[in-house]
């Protein structure tokens, strides 16, 4: 009875309109781009509370937030928000305060534009940081196609019906959504680097959170408020109400390692440098937590609600859950296009700062560290950057045409990476007996540990159905434990690094 023919094309309208507003913002940061080589990869260093906020969080709340969640939800049940939004929220505000703030200082007093920069200084190697370049340029990637599977996802939920005659399931298909978004996101920061990402992600924070909770509360509405809308899933699929849901515990405790790495990812450390001082911080320690909250507790139970609808995901596709969803129970199409609209913006505002980071390290820590930091003017960086950037773009388009199953897997392996490479920043900044031959070893370590698990867990075809666990937990634990032990052994058993380098870049408390 909830079968709804999207027909009308009123939502496309809205989303080309929002996609235009996106393109009018690129022409205005076009005219605050100073047209430095600084101003295009940290925006002079000049952001403030509310944009850093804004930037930081809009860069962290993907499609995995919003797409994968509700799928995820939809999959397992009210457990979901245990696994991610509710440690997230802690964890990530202490990684800001330990991590982040230090990381801006010793940039801000160096002038660092990468963390790599930051590596290759504090362990005096060169080598480390070459190292380092492949593995998280590896790690993006994947983060990067979680954005258009998410887009493409939540297009095919909305639209579907729509183009019976010129598409295959009458919805826009995934391939064009991608290619509309990747057109839209390299205009943008193409404009104005790292600044128009921050006003893009600004704007788009905003969107995406009051769309959300519009969402939330219009879909509670059209199921009869909170109460009903939980009594469904109660009488239909009552384990998603468990405590856990179809989580075991060992995997709910082990799944609190993966926001750990937002102290690794390299657009945020990026967005870091970018403030105007510390007390910048300030707003986005405190708020950030409400923030996951407001975000992640709607998607949450659209994706369980929805299971006790009886909204069936399209093609057995979780993924799309949340679009169907959308589509299903909000008939009105004005409704749908702006909340659609409003994913689209959560998405996008993770695309930018990821292209605008990789064309970044490019330039910084491949050509300029080779050629020297006065091979090339302004203009010339400007343009490698540029450069490397459409070359990912293309790269990631490509690979998103052949996509994984299901979202949010793929971004927990995208981000278990990057939390097993968490010890390696957190000693650097507070153990002042790491040492460089620890460090390589233990980035060694973490790649061959990661490589290894990924294979077996997403490439190799397996008997068994949902998450892969390693003696009930979760693969990151085996990666973290693996990466961190390596780097305290060789560390304890090498010789410790200089003073003088010590000095500079370890923390000394007080």
């Amino acid at each position: 009875m909830l079968a709804l023919a999207a027909t009308d094309p009123t939502p496309l309208y809205v989303i080309g309109g929002y996609l235009l507003l996106l393109v009018g913002l690129g022409f205005v940061t076009k005219a605050l781009f100073r047209g430095t080589s600084s101003d295009y990869f940290v925006a002079t260093r000049s952001i403030g509370p509310f944009l850093l906020l804004m930037s930081v969080f809009g860069t962290t709340m993907t499609a995995f937030a919003l797409v994968g969640s509700t799928g995820k939800a939809y999959d397992l049940g009210i457990g979901v928000y245990g696994l991610m939004a509710s440690s997230s929220a802690v964890v990530h505000s202490l990684v800001f305060f330990l991590v982040g703030m230090r990381l801006w200082a010793i940039g801000k007093r160096h002038g660092y534009v990468t963390q790599i920069q930051f590596f290759r200084d504090r362990f005096e190697s060169s080598f480390l940081g070459s190292l380092l370049f492949p593995i998280l340029v590896a790690l993006v990637i994947p983060y990067l196609l979680i954005g258009l599977l998410g887009a493409g996802a939540v297009m095919s939920g909305v639209t579907r019906g729509m183009f019976p005659d010129t598409f295959a399931g009458g919805a826009v298909p995934s391939w064009l959504t991608g290619m509309v978004i990747c057109g839209v996101v390299l205009f943008y920061i193409f404009s104005a680097g790292l600044r128009g990402a921050a006003w893009a992600n600004a704007f788009q924070t905003v969107v995406f959170m009051i769309t959300g909770v519009v969402a939330f509360l219009l879909i509670s509405n059209e199921l009869g408020g909170l109460a009903a809308a939980s009594h469904r899933v109660l009488a239909n699929a009552p384990s998603h109400l468990a405590r856990e849901g179809l989580i075991g515990h060992g995997q709910f405790l082990t799944y609190g390692l993966v926001p750990l790495s937002v102290g690794m990812f390299p657009h945020l450390f990026q967005h870091w440098l970018t403030a105007r001082s510390a007390r910048t911080f300030r707003l986005s320690i405190i708020a950030h937590p409400v923030f996951i909250m407001i975000v992640w507790v709607p998607c949450i139970l659209i994706g369980i609600w929805a299971l006790g609808a009886g909204i069936e995901a399209p093609g057995g596709n979780s993924n799309a859950v949340l679009g169907k969803a959308v589509a299903v129970l909000l008939a009105n199409p004005l409704l749908s296009g702006l909340l659609t609209a409003g994913i689209l913006a959560a998405i996008m505002s993770s695309l930018d700062s990821q292209f605008v980071c990789l064309g970044t390290m490019f330039t910084h820590d491949v050509v300029l560290h080779r050629t020297g930091p006065d091979r090339f003017d302004d203009a010339a960086k400007v343009a490698l950057g540029r450069g490397f950037i459409v070359f990912i773009v293309v790269l990631t388009y490509l690979l998103s045409l052949f996509p994984p199953p299901h979202i949010f897997d793929l971004a927990v392996w995208c981000f278990s990476g990057f939390a097993s490479l968490f010890p390696l920043v957190f000693a650097a900044l507070y153990w002042r007996r790491a040492t460089r031959a620890g460090a390589i070893a233990s980035v060694c370590v973490m790649a061959a540990t990661w490589s290894v698990l990924f294979y077996d867990g997403l490439i190799r075809p397996r008997a068994v159905e949902g998450d892969y666990l390693v003696l009930g937990l979760m693969p990151v634990t085996f990666i973290f434990l693996a990466s961190a032990a390596t780097l305290v052994v060789v560390s304890l058993l090498t010789a410790p690094p200089s003073r003088a380098t010590v000095d500079r870049f370890v923390f000394r408390g007080g």
